[in-house]
Formats: structure tokens, sequence, C-alpha cells
């Protein structure tokens, strides 16, 4: 999966932001994101994606993070 060309870009970036504590009302605060991989498109037009991540983050698996998919934007792809 790593061996992607600069055309066939991914759909979303993923991001993981741990969580540092919380405010005054009780929400989350949350630590800068940091990327951890990617969203490709499947081949041959199959509907999903395929998540690949380069880091786990260990808070990740103690359900004290955010994960984030921000859309990759590329001028000449079209949705």
């Amino acid at each position: 999966m790593t061996n992607r060309n600069h055309d066939n870009l991914p759909l979303f970036r993923v991001s993981f932001a741990r969580i540092t504590g919380q405010d005054d009302q009780g929400r989350d605060e949350l630590a800068r994101p940091k990327e951890i991989g990617a969203v490709w498109s499947r081949k041959n037009g199959k509907a999903g994606g395929i998540l690949q991540l380069d880091i786990i983050p260990i808070e990740l698996t103690q359900r004290e993070g955010v994960i984030f998919l921000v859309p990759v934007e590329d001028q000449g792809r079209s949705h």
C-alpha cells in the first residue's frame, strides 16, 4: 500500500489528537492533531476506502483521543 504514485492521492488524511484535559464546561481539550495515515480509494470503482495507518497512538486504544478525517484537496480531481 505504500507504493502510491503522485497522481493517486488519498481521499482523506487521517489525524489524531489526544485528550489533554477538560475545560470549564466539561468539554474535552485536545492536543494539536498529528497526521497518522490516510484513506485511499479502492480499485476498480469499488465503494468505500482503505485505511492505512502509519502510526497507531497508544491513546487510541485507550479511547483517550479523537481521529479526524480531512479531505485531500486536489484541483484535478472531480467529485
